[in-house]
């Protein structure tokens, strides 16, 4: 009886991990269908607006059991820049990309952000960068400029080599969030940062949601207001929290690989729900931008898990520093 009891501890000891994997995944993935159907209702700001009050809101719950952070002068720069990355510039570029890409397409792309900041920290940080990052790298903007130029333009994606571009700006600009955020989270909580970044998102976009004629929001059809509530209460912070629980039961490598599968659900999400379609030279595309992604993930020959890229999660998990998009957060 006992090594029953026992038996099934381990298995729900090792399913906790997977399942939070699986939801953190599936919610990313997701949330680029539902910026698209929120975008059939509001315009980018406005949905980003709404997004930052919904995840701001529901912060208020985790505020006060929030460790103090451990300020140094001169914070309010990188804490500036942050938010400014991170909203405000990401949230902006991606809703207009949207507006130009279909959602497989920009979920794709979104997968480029582990590298983006691997040669960033390389750049400013002066952290490892192996050879085959570099390749990667170059193998997924190649596999970028074949999607862009791969399929005609159609209603889901009237533009895909503007928005594909915006897109990749997007990602530049998370990766540069990121890449501030690491100098900070030793001395900030996580979940305090990404707070922080969702009041300021909030703050930068209210004139939007003030400005929007009455009749805008009246006129706005379900499917809209659905894909805001989707993302505003559960992309923006459950994703972040999934991963945490899974982080903290596995090593954290194992967990950056399931990363690699947001794409996948972008591109399924895309193609079930709003009947994406993809040329034969753009699923090419797609398989050359995440097998380069993964080819730059891949340790080079001796070495260490120390100098793994960095966009890889370290001790204590952000949910910037650790995801493609948003958190999340996407709504990565």
């Amino acid at each position: 009886m006992a090594r029953s009891s026992s038996r099934r501890e381990s298995l729900r000891a090792e399913a906790l991990p997977l399942l939070g994997l699986a939801g953190a995944v599936v919610l990313w993935g997701t949330s680029f269908v539902a910026t698209k159907a929120a975008l059939t209702g509001f315009g980018p700001l406005v949905v980003v607006g709404m997004r930052m009050l919904l995840a701001s809101a529901m912060m208020t719950v985790l505020w006060p059991r929030l460790p103090a952070p451990r300020r140094r002068g001169g914070d309010w720069k990188a804490l500036l820049v942050l938010a400014a990355m991170w909203p405000c510039v990401y949230f902006v570029l991606e809703g207009n990309a949207l507006q130009l890409t279909t959602a497989s397409q920009a979920g794709t792309i979104s997968a480029l952000v582990p590298l983006l900041v691997a040669v960033g920290a390389r750049i400013f940080l002066t952290e490892h960068l192996a050879r085959q990052a570099v390749f990667g790298l170059i193998i997924s903007m190649v596999g970028v400029f074949a999607l862009s130029i791969g399929g005609p333009a159609e209603s889901a994606a009237p533009n895909p080599a503007l928005g594909n571009a915006l897109e990749v700006l997007a990602m530049a600009s998370y990766a540069v969030s990121t890449l501030t955020l690491k100098s900070l989270v030793g001395r900030y909580n996580s979940w305090l940062l990404t707070g922080l970044q969702c009041l300021a998102g909030a703050i930068a976009f209210l004139p939007a949601l003030l400005l929007m004629p009455i009749h805008d929001w009246q006129s706005a059809p379900p499917e809209a207001w659905a894909g805001v509530l989707y993302l505003g209460l559960l992309v923006t912070l459950l994703p972040s929290g999934l991963y945490n629980v899974a982080v903290s039961r596995m090593p954290a490598g194992r967990a950056a690989l399931a990363i690699n599968a947001v794409p996948v659900v972008a591109l399924i999400s895309g193609w079930a729900i709003q009947g994406d379609s993809l040329s034969p030279l753009q699923g090419a595309a797609c398989v050359a931008i995440l097998g380069g992604v993964l080819l730059g993930q891949l340790r080079g020959t001796g070495e260490s898990p120390a100098s793994s890229p960095a966009g890889e999660p370290e001790r204590q998990v952000d949910p910037q520093a650790a995801t493609p998009r948003r958190a999340s957060a996407s709504d990565q």
